[in-house]
């Protein structure tokens, strides 16, 4: 008997609104079986407009799409069959409890007896709602919310799942909780992952593959550490304990990489070289010329990076995320 095919197969597709330009430009795209793959971009980039086609709730002006093995025009109903969407906007009803939504999504697939119960259960478990599941969605926080329109989505056990900007709000202790469970479905049931984020290290922690779309098009694709390692080096900050001594850092530093500018004022900052980091030479160089260093900071590369180097700015998501980094910090 032949496997199920849990592939998305993607080639040309477009679509484009009446007035306006076209929100997907033509782009290919392949996920295997059991991937999870991220798609990244900024808001208004063709994120979404990519989802409700390839989910069949919006008709592609041009191209083909083919998800679990059909063809998203041809064969709707057997795509959705196979697949599993949490989208933005979650149809919950505030007067029903969570439970209540649950046997209803499986009474709609044809789940019923005890099957439903286990059912119902099993993932009010999964997604961490056990407690709360008999009372009314109305009193749901917003991540509670979002866990149970994963568990919605996973009631029929679908081979495909997507999820459209699925933690965009949450607390971070809701946030991890999502990515274990997305992690878990992909690695121990081969569901395939398409998820869309404009947050960086939701992509570089879940996606096996990034791609990166701005203005409907994609612009880069391949691994985290593919992207990262092809489009930029880590950088390496200095800040001089004596300001006058800023010349005689800097022509250490320039012999590791090429001058940049930093990002912290008072500082030499240079673009590494070599993708090894090196600190502990640099460390070494800048001792042998008696230069005292208040602080050396190593910014390693980020998709962030690679958004930049490709469209000429930044991705909406990085500003809070860089605020909440910890970079390396080391005193000399």
């Amino acid at each position: 008997m032949q496997a199920p095919d849990n592939s998305i197969e993607v080639e040309g597709l477009v679509r484009e609104f009446k007035k306006g330009p076209r929100a997907v430009d033509g782009i290919d795209l392949h996920v295997d079986p059991g991937e999870i793959y991220g798609f990244l971009g900024p808001n208004g980039a063709g994120k979404s407009t990519t989802v409700l086609m390839l989910t069949t709730l919006l008709p592609p002006t041009a191209g083909t799409a083919r998800v679990a093995g059909f063809d998203v025009v041809r064969e709707g109903p057997k795509v959705r069959k196979a697949i599993g969407a949490a989208l933005q906007e979650a149809a919950l009803d505030p007067l029903l409890t969570g439970r209540e939504h649950l046997r209803l999504q499986m009474a709609m697939h044809g789940i019923g007896g005890d099957e439903r119960r286990r059912r119902a259960d099993e993932l009010l478990e999964r997604v961490g709602l056990t407690d709360a599941a008999d009372r009314k969605v109305k009193g749901y926080s917003g991540g509670m919310k979002r866990r149970l329109d994963l568990a919605l989505a996973l009631v029929h056990r679908p081979r495909v799942l997507f999820l459209d900007e699925p933690t965009t709000g949450l607390d971070p202790q809701s946030r991890a909780a999502l990515w274990e469970e997305v992690e878990r479905l992909a690695r121990d049931e081969g569901v395939t992952v398409f998820l869309t984020t404009q947050y960086l290290e939701e992509a570089d922690v879940l996606a096996a593959r990034v791609g990166i779309i701005d203005q409907g098009r994609i612009v880069a694709e391949g691994t985290p550490e593919e992207l990262k390692a092809e489009f930029s080096s880590s950088t390496i900050e200095a800040l001089p304990a004596n300001v006058e001594e800023k010349g005689a850092v800097a022509s250490v530093l320039e012999r590791f990489g090429a001058r940049t500018t930093g990002f912290s004022p008072g500082t030499v900052a240079v673009q590494l070289a070599s993708s090894d980091g090196r600190l502990t030479e640099i460390v070494r160089a800048l001792d042998a010329e008696g230069l005292r260093i208040a602080h050396l900071q190593i910014h390693e590369p980020t998709l962030d990076d690679v958004f930049l180097a490709k469209t000429g700015r930044h991705l909406e998501g990085a500003e809070s995320e860089d605020a909440e980094a910890d970079p390396e910090l080391v005193a000399t």
